[in-house]
């Protein structure tokens, strides 16, 4: 498991006040709070450390690369468009600590120190880091002629064509009894339901937020899936030269043995393979109905469950996220009952609430509250495994049913 923990960066502040201050990545891990809040910041340095510790293991840099002054600014905190945050920040001095599963990495002063924690397993990710920015995509006709700010969309933009020209057929949604099928010759995405078919471009605002994260996300998904069922992984060209090197340095070690090389080799071929998917949405919710907030979020869930190392992070303004987490670590909890009882029976009529694929244990999960007027983060409690109904979110609706019996008080009044 993976974790951060992190002062006086952007609109955070003292961190998480608990825990020594680690803020846990569980199998899904979630962020909610006011705009501004600092939801987006701990997803995105999740994003950014996990990458590197990801070319650190693959070979692509050196250490002392990576930890030359300047460099993790410059370089990587701008991918997100986070380096001003280093300069504006009022609170004191910045401190970031990531501690992943081979590496250690820790901001200070002024500079990015590494360390190896000698851990074994370490699962090679794909990291996608999916933007709110993200809307647009889906009407503008060629997007890759604009000029975006965004390094993160642009790679997001990347996964999207690489996921369209995947396609073959009809894609089904999980949304409206709906497909999506692409139209290679003319690039061109169209929806199509039981008695229409048009372009996404003409589509609702909901299906152009949501086709992209869910074509992206399976299509990731299932590329991770396969290439860890894969012994044979494709390679670009400097990872296939790096290879190679590592290849010929095992053999030319003439202090192992027949059995030792190959043990050698076959860690050198898992640097390589692909064995974990972190997923990390912004807003899934976005321009979409409550019932298709749970469409989506069973989706990503499901995607998630596709492997054992995934991770998937969400940052949200929705209260419906939240309680549809419960409803999925809830029915996973009555699953395990049915089968201790021995009443499979009734596993069919879960099922239909909470699809097998989606549902989740509660250890599984963590959700963080950030707040934006002292940039504190605390962790969500939870009852039996079921997120607190007391949180940020659920507040601001009970806030405005009192605001709408002070004005029936206000009414009585007259």
């Amino acid at each position: 498991m993976s974790r951060l923990r992190i002062k006086n960066f952007g609109p955070i502040g003292p961190g998480l006040s608990e825990s020594d201050g680690w803020v846990d990545i569980k199998r899904v891990t979630v962020f909610i709070g006011n705009q501004g809040s600092g939801k987006s910041t701990l997803a995105k340095l999740y994003s950014t450390f996990s990458w590197i510790e990801k070319a650190l293991v693959r070979g692509d840099y050196e250490k002392k690369w990576f930890e030359r002054k300047g460099r993790l600014k410059s370089q990587f905190f701008s991918y997100h468009r986070l380096e001003n945050y280093l300069e504006t920040s009022d609170r004191g001095n910045v401190e970031i600590e990531y501690e992943g599963e081979a590496y250690t990495l820790r901001y200070a002063g002024g500079q990015l120190s590494i360390s190896e924690t000698g851990h074994q397993g370490y699962a090679l990710p794909q990291v996608m880091y999916v933007p709110a920015e993200r809307n647009f995509i889906s009407y503008v006709r060629n997007p890759r002629e604009l000029k975006l700010s965004s390094e993160s969309l642009k790679e997001f933009l990347t996964a999207f064509d690489q996921a369209k020209n995947s396609l073959r057929g009809s894609l089904k949604l999980p949304i409206n009894d709906s497909e999506i099928e692409y139209d290679k010759l003319n690039d061109i995405l169209n929806l199509k339901g039981p008695d229409y078919k048009l372009r996404l471009a003409d589509a609702s605002s909901g299906f152009q937020s949501f086709v992209p994260v869910y074509l992206v996300s399976q299509y990731l998904a299932n590329t991770v899936q396969e290439q860890s069922q894969n012994s044979q992984q494709p390679m670009s060209a400097d990872e296939l030269d790096r290879f190679k090197k590592g290849v010929e340095s095992v053999f030319a070690n003439e202090t192992l043995t027949e059995e030792q090389k190959r043990a050698a080799l076959s860690v050198l071929s898992a640097r390589f393979n692909k064995t974990a998917f972190l997923n990390i949405v912004e807003e899934p919710e976005q321009n979409l109905f409550p019932s298709s907030q749970w469409d989506i979020l069973k989706s990503l869930l499901a995607f998630n469950n596709q492997g054992a190392r995934n991770r998937l992070v969400l940052t949200t303004h929705s209260p419906y996220i939240v309680n549809y987490l419960s409803l999925a670590i809830q029915g996973k909890h009555l699953q395990q009952r049915l089968v201790e009882q021995k009443r499979e029976d009734l596993l069919p009529a879960l099922y239909e609430i909470v699809p097998l694929k989606s549902l989740l244990l509660a250890n599984e999960v963590a959700i963080y509250q950030c707040n934006e007027r002292d940039g504190s983060i605390t962790r969500l409690p939870s009852f039996e495994g079921i997120p607190s109904d007391h949180n940020l979110l659920n507040d601001w609706l009970l806030a405005g049913n009192e605001l709408f019996d002070r004005l029936l008080e206000l009414e009585e009044a007259i």
